[in-house]
């Protein structure tokens, strides 16, 4: 925690808002899309969506796979504690859906399902686009699916997997993503193989998302590393996420925005 509270600290001494940004890119982004005030009438389904999970007081088996089904941690949770702990904020999943609703990506992947709170934002963000989401949580996943069901999400293909040996297995140079949610795994090697199996999936338009760079230290070396890679040109730091655009017209260029 004190790490965090040091990371913030620093992250607002550096931070700016849309007057220090020059790139016409970055500048239409913040005002056109990250600084939106602007009610959306996808907000209230992604209010009810959390209001339900919130009032759900059923305990699960939260259950981790690894490679061949083997299982790593098991432990009783609260759907309502999951919810509330490890979702995505009110604010942020509004964030979420306004991005996606600016680029409208038409394949996007996420890596870490949890009980859909990002998941539901990202599928109204673009209701005509495909959206692979991975879950190591059998249990997890099937409430997700069921509420994004229950919510018309019918856009979306569930899949439970331990993410390296899905990525590992799948052919990803003759997939392309043109928007990654990263928030399944804050481990700097693991973020780090992550990044280096998906790197073929993108293209000039392509987006990654990165949750929690600030996390810790090893998230925050992982995200300089990132930022140093030959095909990342430009990228965002909001705190709790990192923005990544691999757009070859653009200068190499770091921002550091407040939301």
């Amino acid at each position: 925690m004190l790490f965090q509270i040091q990371s913030y600290l620093k992250f607002l001494w550096y931070s700016k808002n849309e007057h220090a940004v020059h790139s016409p890119f970055v500048f239409n982004l913040i005002t056109k899309c990250i600084y939106d005030k602007k009610i959306k009438v996808e907000y209230a389904i992604l209010k009810e969506y959390r209001k339900f999970l919130l009032q759900n007081k059923n305990s699960i088996d939260v259950t981790d796979f690894g490679a061949g089904s083997k299982v790593l941690k098991s432990n009783n949770r609260q759907i309502a504690k999951i919810a509330s702990i490890a979702g995505i904020s009110e604010k942020r999943a509004q964030l979420l859906f306004r991005i996606v609703h600016y680029f409208q990506p038409q394949h996007i992947l996420e890596l870490g399902t949890s009980v859909g709170l990002a998941t539901v934002a990202l599928s109204l963000g673009n209701e005509k686009s495909e959206i692979t989401t991975l879950e190591g949580c059998q249990n997890t996943m099937a409430i997700a699916k069921n509420q994004l069901q229950n919510s018309k999400c019918t856009n979306i293909d569930f899949v439970v997997t331990e993410f390296k040996t899905y990525l590992k297995d799948f052919d990803l140079k003759l997939k392309i993503f043109d928007l990654i949610y990263f928030d399944g795994n804050h481990q700097k090697q693991v973020t780090l193989e992550y990044f280096e199996l998906l790197l073929p999936t993108t293209t000039n338009e392509t987006i990654w998302i990165f949750d929690d760079i600030h996390w810790s230290l090893e998230m925050e070396e992982s995200w300089k590393i990132i930022q140093k890679h030959p095909k990342v040109t430009v990228t965002i730091d909001t705190f709790q996420w990192g923005l990544v655009f691999f757009r070859r017209e653009q200068p190499k260029e770091h921002f550091v925005i407040r939301v």
